[in-house]
């Protein structure tokens, strides 16, 4: 069985935590990384400690994606592998949301995954190998009270990564939506001090993502459910 060689990488909504664990993986893997976000500064150390390249980039607007996609080909190459990790809320009981923060956090939650999608698509189709991998949440599968603008964007996410899965991976590009069902541990967001244990490690979760990467393609995973392993099923 022959596992899948990436040289590449994009990591759009990049950020500390999950995003920052990837880097480091990829990185110490001898994959070349670059990472985008809205707001580039605070990424200064993680590329520093990676040799990865940062963008700016609003995902939910085609032209800077499409403009995302030019410089980092120009700048390390096409990627064959590209994570979409960003998402956004919008809180509030049912009746008091704002339809303009609901349409922004569907907006970044969904259709910047299918932009960002779209241009890795078009770039590993032609020749068929490639890996494009979505973060998804305990809201992909199972809506929460005031909570509904994620879960509407993350259900979107997840029927996305289905569709391109069912099309693309016969031809050579392995579509991965991981649902993250639970809390990401970070240093802004500590575990409660009487429930060690009760968040996820970012490093961890990478590993996992890394362990899709490296499936080989007879046996291709499209979705995988991860959580504490302290918690009650």
């Amino acid at each position: 069985m022959e596992t899948p060689k990436y040289n590449k990488a994009l990591i759009v909504g990049a950020g500390e935590g999950l995003s920052a664990s990837l880097a480091r993986l990829l990185a110490r893997e001898g994959i070349k990384v670059a990472l985008a976000a809205r707001q580039i500064e605070k990424l200064g150390a993680l590329c520093t400690e990676t040799g990865a390249r940062a963008f700016a980039c609003n995902a939910t607007d085609q032209d800077e994606v499409e403009r995302l996609f030019g410089l980092v080909e120009r700048e390390i190459g096409t990627p064959d592998v590209v994570v979409y990790n960003a998402s956004a809320r919008a809180r509030g009981t049912f009746i008091e949301l704002v339809p303009a923060e609901v349409a922004q956090a569907i907006a970044v939650s969904a259709f910047g995954g299918f932009l960002v999608a779209q241009q890795a698509a078009m770039r590993m189709l032609p020749s068929k190998h490639g890996a494009i991998l979505f973060t998804g949440a305990s809201a992909s599968v199972k809506g929460y009270p005031q909570s509904a603008p994620f879960a509407m964007g993350k259900f979107a996410l997840r029927g996305l990564a289905q569709s391109m899965a069912r099309e693309l991976s016969p031809q050579g590009i392995h579509v991965a939506h991981f649902v993250i069902d639970g809390g990401i541990r970070s240093a802004g967001r500590a575990e409660p001090a009487d429930r060690p244990d009760s968040m996820l490690d970012p490093d961890a979760i990478a590993l996992s993502y890394w362990n899709v990467l490296q499936q080989p393609r007879s046996a291709w995973t499209w979705e995988l459910e991860l959580r504490p392993w302290v918690e009650k099923f």
